[in-house]
């Protein structure tokens, strides 16, 4: 992971535990076969694509309500 890609993406995304989310759940969108959202010249890891749309604004994430138990 590129610590470039990690920095911008936590621009965009500064809670850390949220940013792991939101890739987390990117990589597995690409590895099942979803298409990039940015292009790249070189070859990426699937890390570095997910933390590359985080920082260019091409994917974004939503916090589901709170639901109380009972």
């Amino acid at each position: 992971m590129r610590d470039d890609y990690l920095r911008a993406a936590l621009t965009v995304i500064n809670d850390p535990n949220i940013l792991v989310n939101v890739v987390s759940t990117r990589v597995k969108q690409l590895k099942r076969g979803s298409r990039a959202l940015v292009v790249s010249l070189e070859k990426m890891s699937l890390e570095d694509t997910a933390l590359r749309e985080v920082a260019e604004g091409k994917i974004s994430y939503e916090l589901g309500a709170n639901r109380e138990q009972g």
